[in-house]
């Protein structure tokens, strides 16, 4: 078994297709995670933002969580119905720009992209920074961990998405079991205590508190912004639809269902026992800080062998985050190159029946942002939830589009209805998200938008330009009258087998065959001297074309004399044969010139449609 087949498994044909597909119970660790880990940082993204409040700023945790999960409710009963209306796996994207217009189908695909680009980005560096704060030893070596993870979730994903699935279902559980735990036994402690739970570590001692009349309740609306990076990847089961085992659309609603339900708890319950336990997040960039899970959990079970599991889980979790991105930018990037946006390589599903050009460009775009930042990426939160909410706002106005169009369909009214209030509330939170964020870094993702939406309208334009210029004009037919043999042009540099072998291909294709040969000073330096007259190849041989090169060059005299043979003979194509010796390692690559190559690539870069090129291999044996 090649190294290729250990790396990324053995090549799937299509017949396999079936037999990739998933479980609901797969579906939730490959399209959750990011969810379902915004548990860990979603209420501690809202508590940071309290901490002008000191304690006072537990009061307002669980009205905010509530709202966030109120939130959470209304997208999630929105999306069901997204399911059931586009089975093929529609998105933000589909449904945007079906009901919508181009636009804003274009508008919530880049909204998207950027969403999924942050999302590894972010969780990666989360979970290396959780890892590093725990062992400090390790802070210089944070941003080749990232890379490390990166690289990883590549190749566990590139292996196909039942794998990574599979691969990822334990840790995913593991995660939700601890906090699950945590969640629960604080419940209990504070039923038996009614309501006043003595944490086995006390909390951090808050600092001095502000009023909320002197802060202003502007603070909440910040805190519930950031509070709402807990919704992000919750659009991922809507596009991933056909990933799952037939009947798709129960077994996505499934898992949807599940990874909401579970993240409703999660959050319910964090933001309920931060009250009761007196918890308040802790300054991230000071000396000392703890995360509020770790500070939870310790408060809960204390620092003992329990805290030890929780907090590894969290960092698992965190860094694998990334698969929810690695699960659906291919297949929004596949659906946006459908439509001509994107190139349409990101069309082709590789070996493993994955797309694969997607994964690879997510990785690359993924590890130049973590390289741009060094792994830290602290100011890329802010931009987190911007992406994800307005494709929320899209896709849920698409679907009341879509809908009023059916109005006749059962339940039309009804959905409508749903759908119309997930748009106006996700809306809403999107302009308080970019209000509140806008001076802290959101600025970036609003002048990145339109930067990339032009970028895909001048792919779009080239694709057109492109069939308009293949496209058989009115009256062209193909016609064997007239023809004339090509002018066959074959460069040599001295008489061997591969030459041989180019040359009697070149003879077959046309009785007007010319040899070009280059002299310069370098020829009296070659082993074997070139000498067409004294040592001509047997048989008949082909015009000797000698070109003069004073200064020593090989490539461009061809080229030029290529160009001008063209120029000369309008009414006559002119086909170049090319010897090309194909090495048996890749390391034999070096050993020898490669001109061939060269010749090719000028030939494409300053030729005409009358220029053929054909490269006769020879496969070395050494």
């Amino acid at each position: 078994m090649g190294f290729i087949n250990v790396l990324f498994g053995r090549p799937l044909s299509s017949a396999e297709d079936e037999g990739e597909r998933i479980t609901p119970a797969a579906g939730i660790p490959t399209f959750g995670l990011d969810a379902l880990s915004s548990a860990a940082y979603g209420p501690e993204a809202a508590l940071t933002i309290l901490l002008p409040l000191g304690l006072q700023g537990t009061r307002y945790i669980v009205p905010l969580t509530m709202a966030i999960v109120a939130l959470l409710i209304i997208v999630y009963f929105s999306y069901r119905q997204t399911i059931a209306a586009y089975p093929n796996g529609g998105g933000s994207y589909t449904v945007a720009r079906e009901n919508l217009g181009e636009r804003a189908g274009l508008l919530a695909g880049a909204a998207l992209m950027i969403d999924y680009l942050l999302n590894v980005a972010v969780g990666i560096s989360a979970g290396i920074g959780a890892l590093v704060s725990a062992l400090p030893s390790w802070q210089p070596h944070a941003l080749a961990l990232c890379l490390a993870v990166l690289a990883i979730l590549t190749i566990i994903n590139l292996r196909g998405l039942k794998e990574a699935g599979s691969a990822f279902m334990a840790p995913t559980y593991f995660f939700v079991g601890t906090l699950a735990i945590v969640v629960l036994a604080g419940f209990y402690k504070v039923l038996v205590t009614q309501g006043h739970p003595v944490a086995v570590i006390a909390p951090p001692h808050p600092g001095a508190s502000t009023t909320l009349q002197m802060v202003g309740a502007w603070i909440l609306v910040k805190a519930f912004s950031s509070g709402c990076t807990a919704l992000t990847g919750v659009e991922a089961v809507s596009n991933g639809v056909q990933a799952f085992k037939p009947p798709v659309v129960p077994a996505a609603r499934k898992t949807l269902t599940a990874i909401i339900v579970i993240l409703v708890l999660l959050l319910g319950g964090i933001g309920v026992l931060v009250k009761y336990y007196g918890i308040i997040a802790t300054d991230p960039g000071a000396p000392g800080y703890q995360s509020v899970l770790s500070i939870l959990t310790a408060a809960v079970a204390g620092r003992g062998l329990f805290y030890d599991v929780t907090m590894l889980s969290v960092l698992i979790v965190l860094c694998l985050s990334a698969n929810t991105s690695f699960a659906d930018f291919p297949r929004l990037c596949r659906m946006m190159a459908r439509d001509d946006y994107l190139p349409h390589s990101l069309t082709t599903r590789g070996r493993r029946l994955v797309f694969s050009q997607g994964i690879w460009a997510l990785a690359i775009l993924s590890g130049l942002l973590l390289l741009l930042f060094g792994g830290v990426t602290d100011r890329l939160i802010p931009l987190f939830a911007i992406g994800a909410f307005m494709a929320f706002t899209l896709s849920q106005a698409g679907m009341v589009g879509h809908w009023w169009r059916n109005a006749k369909d059962h339940g039309a009214t009804h959905a409508m209805i749903v759908n119309g209030i997930g748009a106006l509330a996700t809306g809403l939170t999107l302009l308080v998200i970019l209000v509140a964020k806008f001076t802290s870094g959101a600025w970036v993702v609003v002048a990145l938008l339109p930067a990339l939406l032009v970028f895909m309208g001048r792919v779009k334009r080239h694709y057109e330009l492109t069939h308009q210029e293949l496209a058989l004009k009115h009256g062209m037919v193909l016609s064997a009258e007239n023809l004339m043999p090509p002018i066959v042009v074959i460069p040599v540099e001295q008489w061997n087998a591969a030459t041989q072998k180019a040359l009697q291909f070149a003879m077959t294709l046309s009785p007007d065959v010319q040899a070009l040969h280059v002299t310069s000073d370098a020829d009296a330096d070659c082993k074997t001297p070139w000498n067409w007259e004294e040592d001509p190849p047997p048989g008949r041989a082909p015009k000797l074309v000698t070109l003069p090169s004073p200064f020593r060059l090989i490539i461009h005299p061809i080229v030029d004399y290529v160009l001008k043979l063209e120029r000369e003979n309008p009414q006559r194509t002119v086909a170049v044969v090319i010897p090309s010796m194909v090495e048996r390692h890749w390391y034999h690559y070096f050993l020898h010139n490669q001109r061939a190559e060269m010749l090719t690539a000028l030939l494409l870069l300053h030729g005409d449609n009358r220029i053929n090129i054909v490269n006769v291999p020879w496969y070395l044996k050494a």
